[in-house]
């Protein structure tokens, strides 16, 4: 597969063979030790002001951050996570310590490996994860910038990295837009180091039962489907196994990525000022064992108040078993022989369940019952004027307020561009898209011809969007810089059927453009359900000759590529068919070549849904007009 991370590891053989169990809190297992404010104390800092910064305890007491890693792995655990949850420049910051990321991260990453490799044997090899947490600045709040958390991130993994972490994690996560910075620092941290390994995620679920923005574990789950260097997915953190049950749950039946569990110590209760977690090691152990053989859950372990016995009880209980065919993801595995849990092998796309897009808060299915995808055309400079003269006025709340409106009309994406003369496209993208991403609950289609733009897109959308679009017309080089960009941040792609010689008009030539571009997003690893194919269409309302086929022919090529290739979505901007007509006749073309769109095979439009008619309320005679206007069925008067 094209660009795929090479992951052969012996963490990844562990993973595909048993049950793995991770270690249980670094955090309540520290403040049990009553340690004191000396024992935080570094030359140049006010030790009063960094006493409860547990990374500082790398540099000041590595034998204590030893010894903790040494309880788990002698009570059975097979992974032991870095010190290192609040390593970024964000959270050591609040201690004066922003300089010093990459000297904490590279003594939690030595004293971690170094105490593994003491318990390490050749038939049971123990393992690292470099495990970084979400911070305290969210960024879709904009409390802090996207290249901000990329660089702190990427400078901590790569110094994990360096000594000797088998696997990068993500943790306690609460934004999926803080999610997909680490996944990008991730990668850069991965390149610079020359160490290719695995990446874990955990989602942190509140007992509102979403993350704490709002996200539901389905779009979450949909945005990490997009990354192949993440080989294991699931929950950490907030909640105790009781209330993660459903989670994991929905997990096991819709992962294509082994799940990871790490519940806290049950839900904490206040007793003389503190926090105090009273499910007992055995509880504990109860939910893993249901976890692993109900859901296949394949790592367990503990987070908050979890402690080495905690972790004994749930090593006795499951560790080292063979997996035991429960669960998504092991009957895909079991189902394909050689199954490595990376996006882009046919057997992962075809076992992919959540195919669609997200946005922060919800997961949208390209499919839709008794309906097609219905994609909001009206958030567009290029095709409202409305649009346009807000845009110009820079009067975000009413643009904000469009697109909610266009939800609210039954909107499944937004179309979104903000291509205007004289104005900085990126810039108003990056403006609008900020406030979009929490204002609207619909996930959006960025519709631009500049790569640049489609970036800063990126960085400032959490979920998967769709990108709108490529095409060959320079021969493919923009193309692949924009698929890139869908490999980088996980993201669908609209496919336009132009070449070198222009917009293709006949079916033949749609089709045979289509193949071209097909052949480029499946070298690039995107699945064919990620990617929308536009047959485009001209305009019937120009009375031209040589056009007066063109629907007919759009409809042929749209026919013929489902055919050929079911998998992929067909799209179409509808009202490029009516253009150049009065409103009121545009309404009626616009409804009735969707109509005939959506029998050859059509799955996805972008239109005005509210202008659009059903057969039955348009006059037949109407009907009758506009369907041979489509079909070019004329008729003349005798002489």
């Amino acid at each position: 597969m094209h660009n795929s991370p090479v992951l052969s590891s012996a963490f990844l053989r562990a993973l595909g063979e048993r049950v793995l169990v991770f270690d249980g809190a670094m955090g309540t297992r520290v403040q049990s030790l009553g340690l004191g404010r000396n024992d935080y104390a570094l030359p140049g800092a006010d030790a009063a002001k960094l006493e409860g910064c547990h990374e500082v305890l790398n540099l000041t007491r590595p034998d204590v951050v030893g010894a903790i890693h040494a309880e788990y792995l002698e009570a059975g655990a097979d992974i032991v996570e870095t010190n290192t949850f609040g390593c970024t420049s964000i959270v050591l910051g609040e201690y004066g310590l922003e300089e010093r990321v990459e000297e904490v991260a590279r003594a939690a990453g030595r004293i971690a490996r170094e105490t593994a490799d003491r318990f390490s044997t050749p038939d049971r090899p123990r393992f690292v994860a470099g495990a970084i947490g979400p911070g305290t600045k969210l960024i879709s709040l904009g409390q802090t910038e996207w290249r901000a958390m990329v660089d702190t991130y990427s400078l901590a993994f790569r110094a994990l990295l360096e000594e000797g972490a088998d696997l990068l994690m993500l943790e306690t996560c609460q934004d999926l837009l803080m999610v997909k910075a680490g996944l990008v620092a991730m990668e850069e941290a991965i390149a610079s180091s020359g160490r290719d390994v695995p990446a874990l995620v955990q989602v942190t679920m509140e007992q509102t039962g979403t993350m704490l923005l709002g996200s539901e574990l389905a779009a979450a789950l949909n945005f990490i489907e997009c990354f192949p260097r993440v080989v294991a997915f699931g929950l950490n953190c907030a909640t105790g196994p009781v209330e993660m049950a459903g989670h994991v749950r929905f997990l096991g039946e819709n992962s294509t990525r082994p799940i990871s569990v790490q519940p806290n110590a049950g839900l904490p209760v206040m007793e003389k000022g503190r926090s105090v977690y009273k499910l007992t090691p055995q509880e504990l152990a109860d939910h893993g064992e249901r976890f692993v053989t109900e859901c296949g859950a394949a790592l367990v372990g503990g987070c908050c108040g979890t402690t080495p016995e905690h972790i004994r009880a749930l090593a006795e209980r499951v560790g080292g078993r063979t997996h035991p065919g429960v669960g998504h993801w092991q009957r895909v595995r079991s189902a394909f022989p050689g199954f490595d849990f990376r996006l882009g092998s046919p057997e992962r796309d075809e076992a992919v369940r959540l195919k669609g897009c997200s946005s922060l808060y919800q997961f949208q299915p390209y499919e839709q019952d008794n309906s097609f995808l219905i994609v909001g055309e009206k958030t567009n400079a290029n095709g409202s004027k409305q649009f346009r003269t807000l845009l110009g006025m820079e009067n975000w709340e009413a643009l904000t307020e469009m697109a909610r409106e266009l939800e609210a009309e039954g909107s499944h994406v937004l179309d979104v561009c903000t291509a205007y003369v004289g104005r900085d496209e990126r810039e108003d993208m990056r403006r609008l898209l900020f406030r979009l991403n929490t204002q609207v609950t619909v996930p959006i289609m960025v519709d631009s011809t500049e790569t640049p733009v489609m970036e800063a897109a990126l960085q400032t959308l959490a979920g998967k969007p769709i990108l709108n679009s490529i095409n060959l017309e320079d021969g493919g080089e923009r193309a692949e810089r924009v698929l890139d960009l869908c490999r980088r941040y996980g993201a669908a792609v609209v496919a336009l059927t132009i070449d070198e010689r222009g917009m293709a008009l006949t079916a033949e030539r749609k089709v045979e453009i289509a193949e071209r571009l097909l052949a480029r997003t499946r070298a690039a690893g995107l699945p064919d359900w990620d990617v929308f194919v536009d047959c485009l269409t001209f305009t019937l309302g120009s009375g031209d000759e040589e056009y007066r086929k063109a629907g007919i022919e759009t409809l042929q090529a749209i026919r013929e590529l489902r055919l050929r290739h079911p998998r992929v979505n067909a799209i179409l901007g509808v009202s490029n068919v009516s253009f150049g007509l009065k409103p009121a006749a545009r309404v009626l073309l616009n409804s009735v070549f969707l109509h005939y769109a959506l029998e050859a095979g059509l799955t996805a439009a972008i239109v005005h849904f509210s202008k659009i008619k059903p057969e039955n309320q348009i006059d037949p005679e109407l009907w009758k007009i506009a369907s041979d206007l489509v079909f070019d069925r004329r008729e003349f008067a005798e002489a």
